[in-house]
């Protein structure tokens, strides 16, 4: 008899254990729901900063040190911002010409350098270098002053945007937007600087000389490791594709013209970023055929009064625009303490994202559903044996 009630003993005791395990699942699902719900609704990362008078036109990302990046429109410095919007200087220059302003920045993770474009605005001398920064010591490396490259005394290059190839190769526009402008300066990385591409398609597009901002030309730049470079030209909207061996350039066919076009970044994923200060916007675009043509898929609308001049990838391959607001900087306006970096989304990436994760948690649900039910059926046979 003392069998029989030692079986009866074991089963008590192995049916609450299996009502309890379905109670934990089914606490884990409800959390499960109630954590990844509210993320997909989540908002954009921002970093409010504060630094009088900074007026950043550049924005990079140093991903060793998972900090931004910025410079400054007067005072010679550059500045790493936190994702908590802390500010520490980085580089200070006191030996550059008084009120230059440090413009496009392109960190060179290979050889642990900061590149930095100067130029000096008007009624400054002017003023067109890239300086390099060992990123440890904090030290220049050198300062490699650009050839004007024969622009006439009554008008003046405009050194503006730079990225850097595997080799430590820097290759910088100059935004000068007429046939005397429109070309790309290199410089090794022994800082020998030298005009790279002075390509005759720069000039082929028709600019409407009466629109604004119509003297700026080639802008936004970004290298891409199969061994080419895109640049954006602001004035006509284009992308050119230029070979980094030759300089040889051809424009890239788009389904629309990019109006004003600033910065350019490019993602892992091959997404190329560019952003507009003037019609506030962030474009989306990709490739299938190595940037021969390509195609706006989305584009963000951004704050206009905030002016956003450049764009950078962070984290997680997470697009950001700096806020530098440097019209009012340009302008002359002084007093203004707090500036801004902040995430941009693709609303059909979200879309297409939140739809994956429906989908998986649709899923978990069924197999949830289905485990309770076998459970269930479980509980029913022990029943049956037990009675």
């Amino acid at each position: 008899m003392s069998a029989p009630r030692s079986t009866s003993c074991a089963v008590y005791f192995r049916k609450p254990n299996i009502a309890k395990a379905m109670s934990l699942l089914t606490l884990f699902i409800f959390f499960l729901f109630a954590g990844v719900v509210p993320s997909i609704a989540g908002k954009s990362h921002v970093i409010h900063f504060r630094t009088p008078n900074l007026y950043p036109e550049g924005l990079s990302y140093d991903p060793s040190a998972q900090h931004f990046i910025v410079g400054s429109l007067r005072d010679r410095t550059i500045h790493a911002v936190s994702d908590a919007g802390v500010v520490e200087t980085l580089i200070s220059d006191p030996s550059l010409p008084p009120n230059t302003s440090f413009a496009g920045l392109a960190v060179d993770s290979v050889n642990n350098r900061l590149l930095a474009v100067i130029h000096s605005l008007a009624p400054l001398a002017p003023f067109n270098a890239l300086a390099a920064y060992d990123l440890r010591t904090r030290q220049r490396l050198f300062l490699s002053l650009l050839p004007d490259g024969d622009v006439s005394s009554t008008d003046r290059a405009v050194a503006n945007a730079v990225t850097v190839d595997f080799r430590g190769n820097a290759y910088v526009t100059n935004s000068l937007g007429n046939s005397e402008g429109n070309f790309i300066w290199k410089v090794n990385a022994q800082g020998e600087a030298s005009i790279f591409s002075r390509s005759p398609i720069f000039n082929q597009h028709p600019v409407d000389r009466n629109a604004p901002f119509n003297n700026s030309g080639l802008n936004g730049i970004a290298y891409v490791s199969k061994g080419y470079l895109l640049v954006v030209q602001s004035n006509t909207g284009k992308m050119f594709k230029v070979d980094v061996e030759d300089g040889t350039a051809r424009t890239v066919l788009l389904n629309e013209d990019l109006s004003l076009a600033d910065g350019i970044a490019m993602r892992s994923d091959g997404v190329v970023l560019v952003v507009t200060p003037v019609e506030a916007k962030l474009w989306f675009l990709k490739s299938d055929d190595s940037w021969g043509e390509g195609v706006v898929y989305d584009k963000t609308d951004l704050d206009a009064e905030r002016f956003p001049t450049s764009v950078a990838v962070g984290r997680e391959d997470r697009a950001y625009v700096i806020y530098g607001r440097v019209i009012e900087g340009i302008m002359g306006s002084e007093g203004r303490e707090w500036f801004d970096i902040e995430e941009v989304k693709s609303e059909r990436e979200s879309k297409e994202e939140n739809v994956w994760i429906f989908v998986l948690l649709g899923l978990g649900l069924a197999y949830f559903l289905f485990w309770r039910f076998q459970m269930k059926q479980l509980v029913k046979n022990i029943d049956k044996k037990t009675n």
